[in-house]
């Protein structure tokens, strides 16, 4: 709580009180400093939370050898696999998730990069979206990028693109070996340069130590990341990593804690894996983070988006609006 204070009269965590945090292994060594996360939290922040909701626009056909997503070519996970959807489809997600509440939409495509074809559809996409909704935040996950591709989705009105780094530099050959590390920062610095914001975190779970992840974090740092989404690996049978076991609450907790120590003021969005890795836990970690995903993520199923306005209820934080049934389900997932 001390260092807490301390950060919001301008300190930063320095690297070893981070491997600190995340050397912490039982609960009453992690409970403190949960407590200090959420005063930070709560400062920068308040006490409410976003939804964020996904779309699956393009479904494996990939080509990258990514060992924790079943999309990659090294995958043998059954999954629905298809071209870029049309335009109409893409429009109609986006129109679920202002009926759900979402301020974020993000559209998602499977690999390398986009074509200059996939890009002019994006873009007009976005475009029809923002026309009728201007409100709602469009964020793009297209895979590598260059400054041309960058300046399409900007003049399209997108507003920010989403490329995680995953892991550290140290362990990414372990993760991906037909793009590198430097791939993945070259596009963040073509996003910042387009204008769009920067959104980039990472899978924890993937057997990376707590120098990887103060690595990772310091990274993003000098990335200069706007908002940083937080995955936990769901080993998924027939990918490289499906053997690996979930991350336990505590380790989950441990590291969203870290983040926002390192992070005060940057948003903090729990994305994919956090019912297996935090379970019944998964409210602890809104004292730490900002928003949430809410309805399946790419090809695995999430949290029905009920028991997450519950969630937020039992916390007694504002929900935000939707003008959909309590309780219903229907158009709330989001990929075909």
């Amino acid at each position: 709580m001390d260092k807490a204070r301390r950060i919001l009269a301008g300190e930063s965590l320095t690297p070893e009180e981070g491997l600190r945090i995340l050397a912490v292994r039982d609960w009453a060594e992690l409970l403190p400093v949960l407590a200090g996360a959420h005063l930070l939290r709560r400062a920068a922040f308040g006490e409410e939370v976003g939804f964020a909701t996904l779309i699956n626009a393009k479904s494996g056909l990939c080509p990258e050898d990514c060992a924790y997503c079943s999309q990659s070519s090294r995958s043998r996970a059954t999954i629905p696999r298809y071209p870029l959807l049309a335009e109409e489809d893409i429009v109609r997600g986006a129109e679920r998730a202002v009926a759900l509440g979402a301020r974020v939409y993000c559209v998602v495509t499977s690999g390398r990069a986009p074509t200059m074809g996939e890009l002019e559809r994006l873009a007009e996409a976005v475009r029809r979206i923002k026309a009728k909704s201007p409100a709602l935040r469009v964020y793009g996950s297209f895979g590598l990028l260059d400054r041309e591709g960058a300046r399409i989705l900007r003049e399209s009105g997108l507003d920010g693109y989403n490329h995680n780094l995953n892991t550290s530099r140290r362990m990414y050959p372990r993760i991906a070996t037909t793009h590198t590390y430097d791939d993945r920062l070259k596009t963040l610095r073509v996003v910042r340069e387009a204008g769009m914001r920067v959104i980039s975190g990472a899978i924890f779970g993937m057997g990376e130590e707590d120098s990887d992840v103060l690595a990772l974090a310091e990274d993003l740092a000098r990335a200069e990341v706007d908002e940083v989404p937080v995955n936990f690996l769901i080993p998924i049978p027939g990918t490289p990593l499906g053997h690996r076991l979930p991350l336990s609450p505590l380790r989950a907790l441990v590291v969203l804690t870290f983040l926002r120590y390192r992070f005060p003021r940057t948003p903090l969005r729990v994305a994919g894996g956090r019912e297996l890795s935090l379970r019944t836990l998964q409210p602890l970690a809104l004292l730490v983070a900002t928003s949430i995903f809410v309805g399946d993520y790419l090809t695995t199923p999430g949290q029905a988006p009920s028991e997450d306005v519950r969630l937020l209820r039992d916390l007694g934080w504002p929900v935000p609006a939707s003008d959909r049934p309590e309780g219903s389900k229907e158009g709330l997932f989001l990929s075909p």
